[in-house]
């Protein structure tokens, strides 16, 4: 996935919420309606984990060095979980906090802006659609017949399925907001703004548990797709190669892939020969798969026990 679309879809995620925040503001400003405030601490929480998915993409673009020798790329996957952290807290929590409190002290929507809300909340959602329609056009550059479930769950490059979870959050968030202000006004009854609320907190902390979930396996480290396994396995045998013995691959970064394997060697080939087999087997890998690729080949004897 190129970081290019990634950043597209973040940072008109990022226009967008920061947009949205302002207006709901001064829509709970207007109306003291909880859901607007819970809408609108979302929306600042959204903007704040988009700024945070650029600083994390940002710094992992740094060059490797002596104490970092395989370089920042995994600071994608830190600054991603942290995402996470800062949905369920800020997002999640406050607004089951504010759904409590206003349902001990319940207020109908009253006075001249009562309109507001929804018209916010309407303007809201077409802002929201076209943040979201980003990430669903760019995901689709690289998510092929795969479910988005399927897609989100096996991305190695964590920004682009985050923000298509917090667009569709805040699209169900913001249809939840429209249906608790609508019924307050319809029936002069605040315990609808705060179940509209609770059910935003709700929506929110359940997709900050799953992106803390998914993120969590990719710092533990994950290896290549299926895809690529199959491509790499598939390229290192040729000419002086045989057969792989056993493979193993690591993602050092969305973009970068750590592949160790130890490959079948002809003994009766020259060491010259054996060097040119790796570094030929080596092209291959890079030619089958379209990542920045750091491999270490070790040749062996088929016949000779295999070391995990």
């Amino acid at each position: 996935m190129s970081s290019h679309g990634s950043n597209k879809a973040i940072i008109a995620a990022l226009l967008a919420n920061l947009g949205i925040a302002v207006t709901k503001f001064g829509a709970y400003l207007l109306t003291g309606a909880s859901s607007m405030l819970a809408e609108a601490v979302h929306s600042v929480a959204d903007t704040g984990n988009q700024a945070l998915l650029l600083l994390g993409g940002k710094r992992a673009r740094r060059e490797a060095d002596a104490q970092h020798p395989f370089g920042y790329g995994r600071e994608r996957y830190i600054y991603a979980f942290i995402v996470s952290i800062v949905l369920f807290s800020v997002g999640g929590l406050f607004a089951l906090y504010e759904a409590w409190h206003k349902w001990q002290d319940p207020h109908p929507i009253e006075g001249r802006w009562w309109w507001v809300p929804l018209a916010v909340l309407l303007a809201a959602i077409a802002l929201e659609g076209l943040s979201f329609r980003t990430a669903v056009v760019e995901s689709n550059r690289t998510r092929g017949k795969q479910s988005w479930v399927s897609f989100v769950r096996t991305a190695r490059s964590p920004e682009l399925p985050v923000v298509l979870l917090e667009d569709f959050g805040a699209l169900i968030g913001l249809v939840l907001a429209l249906g608790g202000v609508s019924m307050t006004l319809a029936t002069d009854d605040g315990r609808w703004d705060a179940a509209g609320t609770a059910g935003i907190g709700v929506l929110l902390v359940l997709i900050a548990i799953v992106l803390a979930i998914e993120t969590k396996s990719l710092l533990l480290g994950e290896s290549a797709t299926k895809a690529h396994v199959a491509a790499i396995r598939a390229a290192l045998v040729g000419p002086g190669v045989p057969s792989v013995i056993h493979l193993r691959t690591l993602h050092l970064g969305p973009d970068e892939l750590l592949v160790a394997a130890k490959i079948e060697i002809d003994t009766r080939e020259s060491a010259t020969e054996i060097a040119d087999a790796i570094d030929e087997a080596e092209a291959r890998c890079r030619a089958a798969v379209p990542l920045t690729l750091v491999i270490y080949l070790e040749p062996d004897l088929r016949d000779a026990p295999a070391t995990s």
